[in-house]
């Protein structure tokens, strides 16, 4: 495989050498690791890297990846890291429109204004700076011998990658993990990583969200070594009787390697229910009927069983454990009205983007859980994952702390039909356009595949603020084809109503006006009615919020919605004058085009400290407890 610059240009490339996505799972060596909830076999790549900065794809130092360049030359960067806050490039926030406006002319391929001229528009860009990263590392003991992956928990926005002088593959999607397979041409010493990051590819186009426009890699990068023996992807689905408050465990499991042992232990939070052995194979589907009654997971009572699994040899020495946290509850929609568990769910929730002042969307675990215990406290139940996927740790953190989840597949293109505010879908994608399809689909499919097993998750959100067209369309048909366990959302069809009745299984605005809902509600709805953002909480916002939570005792079908949002946009840097830190938002750092104080809309401010609305919020989001 040759990487070619010119995948930056087109959206038929997406993906080379990458690994098909699966369960979030962790696996451990043995009980004990898992108890402590450190793997041996995992080893972290964070740290210090060699680095160069380059403004466009060509002059940046193309033969990095050879194992005799020399990079004497180049900085010293930490990972995880945005690059614009390791001092490189220009901060930039907008909102609606794309970045380049003003300065480029663009269009998407394959569109009616941009059918085959496409070769070159980021390729060959003036401005489209490169980040390329050198790591060298010697394999951890207890990772030898072994096949060894390696993960990107998140790189904005293209990335190549060689190994040893090798190139492993290419991958977009700047907020789903990325795994390549390293084994081939791993050594036990001295290996030479080679990472080359591009700010802009033609995923530029669908990664329009309202933030600071960062670019490099900003989440972990990690070893992951398989035993003999691996499972690869789990998927744990539970079936909850309403009315028997019984259960049901169905088991999909797909392993690689040799032939094994594998045992099967299920437990509520006190006693061990069942336990069971299976063989290994490539693919094992299991069933298991629970005899007792099952407590329901909720937000109120978020009870979680636990499953673990063993694998074996035939002498009965363990080389592999996972644990998988498993909550029954039921979804579904009866007479226009979702229930969760068989009663009227009311969705308390809020938008969130992940956010730290200092190292933007680089946030800790600790950031991670001040947030969740800040929902909690709050009275927030429900949180949208504005508008990607989140690090995988967060949906653990939902899953315990009963937070309803919406989970948005990484999608926007809002400056492709809304243009100077007017609804202009001329060139929209993907729209109805086939060669965006596969793309889109493919983030659909990942984010599915990431978290299925998470009882948190009670909707899959096919993106934000994209219009509509058939690709979104067939992305609505292969959440309901390979999830029947949970409900599907879009708002975008609002605007686009041909689409009503094939996207979406809820109705979903933004920003509508009590008389606008009451006017949806009192006129043979089809669909419940949620608000996928209201409330924009910039300035001295939140006042009207009591004429929204009465609508809930006046419509069953009116069931709530998301704040926009939760945390500012904002950066903490040193005034050169004063030489004291300080907050700035969009257009403080001569970022042109921008949408200024937008990027501050959030209930606490960037610092984590909770604004007075916060107490609107804590107040009305309890009335009904």
């Amino acid at each position: 495989m040759i990487p070619e610059i010119e995948w930056l240009d087109t959206p038929a490339v997406f993906r080379e050498g990458q690994l098909p996505a699966h369960s979030d799972h962790r696996y451990y060596a043995t009980e004990a690791e898992m108890a402590l909830q450190k793997s041996s076999f995992e080893q972290s790549l964070n740290g210090t890297w060699q680095f160069s900065y380059s403004p466009n794809a060509a002059s940046r130092p193309k033969n990095f990846f050879q194992t005799d360049f020399d990079a004497e030359q180049f900085d010293q960067i930490t990972v995880p890291q945005h690059i614009e806050l390791a001092g490189y490039d220009q901060f930039h926030y907008i909102n609606t429109m794309y970045p380049w406006e003003g300065h480029e002319y663009r269009r998407p391929a394959f569109s009616e204004f941009n059918q085959d001229n496409f070769t070159g528009m980021f390729s060959a860009a003036e401005y489209n700076p490169v980040g390329s990263y050198l790591q060298h590392f010697d394999l951890d003991p207890a990772l030898q011998n072994k096949r060894v992956i390696i993960r990107f928990s998140g790189v904005e926005q293209a990335m190549y990658v060689w190994l040893n002088g090798h190139f492993l593959g290419y991958a977009e999607d700047s907020f789903t993990p990325s795994e390549f397979n390293l084994t081939p041409y791993l050594k036990a010493e001295d290996n030479h990583l080679a990472v080359e990051v591009h700010k802009r590819s033609s995923a530029a186009f669908i990664e329009d969200q309202d933030f600071f426009r960062f670019f490099g890699i900003f989440r972990d990068v990690t070893l992951l070594a398989q035993p003999e023996t691996h499972l690869d992807d789990l998927w744990v689905i539970p079936e909850y009787d309403v009315n028997q408050q019984t259960g049901q465990l169905n088991l999909q499991l797909h392993f690689s390697g040799a032939t094994r042992r594998v045992r099967v232990t299920f437990k509520d939070q006190e006693n061990l229910l069942f336990s069971d052995e299976l063989t290994s194979a490539p693919t094992v589907e299991q069933h298991y009927d629970l005899e007792q009654p099952v407590v329901a997971w909720q937000n109120e009572r978020p009870y979680l069983y636990t499953l673990q699994l063993e694998i074996m040899t035939d002498e009965g020495q363990v080389i592999e454990v996972i644990q998988q946290l498993v909550g029954f509850r039921k979804i579904e929609i009866k007479d226009r009205v979702m229930l969760l568990n068989g009663e009227r769910l009311i969705i308390n929730g809020v938008n969130r983007h992940e956010w730290n002042p200092k190292t933007g969307r680089t946030i800790s675990d600790a950031d991670e859980a001040w947030d969740v215990d800040a929902m909690l406290r709050n009275n927030i139940n429900a949180v949208r994952t504005s508008h990607y996927p989140d690090r995988l740790s967060f949906y653990d953190r939902c899953d315990q702390a009963g937070i309803y989840m919406m989970a948005e597949t990484n999608l926007e293109s809002h400056g492709s039909w809304q243009k100077m505010g007017a609804v202009e879908p001329s060139w929209n994608v993907p729209g109805s356009m086939n060669e965006w399809e596969p793309a889109v689909l493919d983030r659909a499919k990942s984010n599915f595949e990431l978290f299925k097993n998470h009882p948190s998750v009670l909707f899959w959100s096919l993106g934000n603020e994209s219009y509509a067209g058939s690709v979104l369309e067939k992305m609505n048909a292969y959440y309901k084809q390979r999830d029947a366990t949970r409900l599907v959302h879009y708002e975008g069809v609002f605007r686009a109503t041909e689409y009503k009745d094939t996207i979406s299984d809820v109705e979903s605005r933004m920003y509508a006006t009590p008389d606008e809902i009451k006017a949806y509600l009192d006129n043979s709805p089809k669909k419940p009615f949620i608000l996928c953002e209201y409330m924009h909480d910039m300035g001295n916002s939140l006042g009207g919020m009591k004429s929204y939570i009465d609508l809930l005792q006046q419509y069953e079908s009116y069931q709530g919605g998301f704040i926009w949002d939760f945390i500012d946009q904002g950066l903490l840097v040193e005034d050169p004058v004063t030489g004291q830190s300080e907050l700035r938002y969009g257009g403080d750092f001569d970022d042109r085009p921008s949408d200024y104080e937008f990027s501050g809309d959030g209930l606490v401010f960037a610092t984590r400290e909770e604004k007075p609305a916060m107490q609107e919020v804590k107040y009305y989001y309890g009335t009904d407890k």
